[in-house]
């Protein structure tokens, strides 16, 4: 395969195609990943492109990373935030062309998951993703700039959806009745967390909001955590978003694109695990306020995810990949199902819950 990969990016690093080994990586959706392997050096690294279609203010992502690095090189100096590698110049990307890159170290002996396979690894991501909390608990998390605006914004997402129906052709809207039910009638989801937002204990916080498992790096031998990755959606949120696209993606042993809904079904296992790996690292941070919304954080981001893929579904599919055209209806009824099989389980999650936060 032929690598798009111009040779002054590399240049801005202070490599050649001639003196470093070169391969394309990751399973990421957005932004183009390679490693580099110089010939003279033990080192490695990660180069990435930024995808500015998704990221339209490249600025901002270096700007909070910058931010990020200074407040742990002064309050947690051991604690492992991967940090890009400046170019020659000095700069924290590289801006080639119109289109901008990063390098970073890369981590040895670490592997990154695609898929979760047991429970102790949902234990030691959601750790890691705790950690993370944990230590920038006390950073001003108002100060970073938003690199993808109204990401995990229900709201925002409800009144698409609202748009959405509104002009959809009538053949999408009959196809997609059920779900579009579905999606009116889980409402109450947005109003409970209106109800909630502007509470004082309720704090906006440093979050990645991109919990998936494979953002986090896992000792190759041990597999314990090492650190989280991926970086750019790093701006301020709510816990929710953090902790509940873990539920969204850790409970169930099929991904969003499953169309066999009796395969849709909660792990208990993993629910504890994750609960359990999380608490570990906030629970002494968390007020009052986010303790009584941990379960609530998964009906948020699960219901968020169906709404997004309904919304897509009405709009023609603008927006994700699909190989056939009624994917995104079938994977926002995967998403509906799963939000059913979290409150079907709600008893006994609610108590592992109570159980870890003694």
């Amino acid at each position: 395969m032929e690598l798009n990969l111009d040779a002054e990016v590399l240049e801005a690093y202070g490599y050649t195609k001639e003196n470093v080994k070169i391969t394309q990586i990751g399973t990421g959706l957005i932004n183009r990943t390679y490693l580099l392997s110089p010939l003279s050096e033990d080192k490695k690294y990660i180069l990435q492109h930024i995808n500015t279609s998704v990221f339209k203010n490249p600025k901002a992502i270096a700007d909070n990373l910058r931010a990020i690095v200074d407040y742990l090189a002064k309050t947690y100096p051991d604690y492992l935030f991967i940090k890009p590698v400046p170019t020659l110049n000095g700069a924290e990307m590289a801006h080639i062309h119109n289109e901008y890159w990063r390098m970073l170290p890369f981590i040895p002996n670490s592997v990154s998951l695609d898929v979760l396979t047991d429970p102790q690894q949902a234990y030691e991501a959601a750790k890691q993703f705790g950690k993370f909390s944990r230590v920038l608990n006390n950073f001003k998390a108002d100060n970073l700039e938003p690199t993808i605006s109204g990401f995990h914004d229900l709201g925002l997402r409800f009144e698409q959806f609202t748009q959405a129906l509104n002009t959809a052709s009538k053949e999408l809207q009959e196809q997609a009745k059920p779900q579009i039910d579905d999606a009116l009638a889980h409402k109450y989801i947005l109003e409970y967390f209106k109800s909630y937002a502007h509470r004082v204990d309720f704090p906006n916080r440093v979050m990645h909001h991109d919990t998936k498992i494979s953002n986090v790096l896992l000792d190759a031998d041990t597999f314990k955590g090492i650190c989280v990755i991926d970086l750019d959606t790093i701006m301020p949120g709510k816990f929710v978003s953090d902790l509940g696209d873990m539920m969204r993606t850790y409970l169930c042993a099929c991904s969003e694109n499953e169309t066999d809904l009796n395969k849709i079904k909660i792990r208990l296992p993993y629910f504890q695990a994750l609960v359990k790996g999380y608490l570990s690292e906030m629970k002494n941070s968390l007020t009052k306020t986010e303790k009584e919304l941990i379960l609530f954080s998964g009906r948020y981001m699960i219901y968020m995810q169906a709404l997004r893929f309904l919304t897509d579904f009405l709009s023609n599919n603008i927006y994700y990949t699909i190989k056939y055209p009624t994917q995104n209806l079938d994977r926002a009824k995967n998403q509906f199902k799963l939000l059913y099989e979290l409150s079907l389980n709600e008893k006994e999650l609610q108590g592992i819950i109570e159980e870890n936060l003694v």
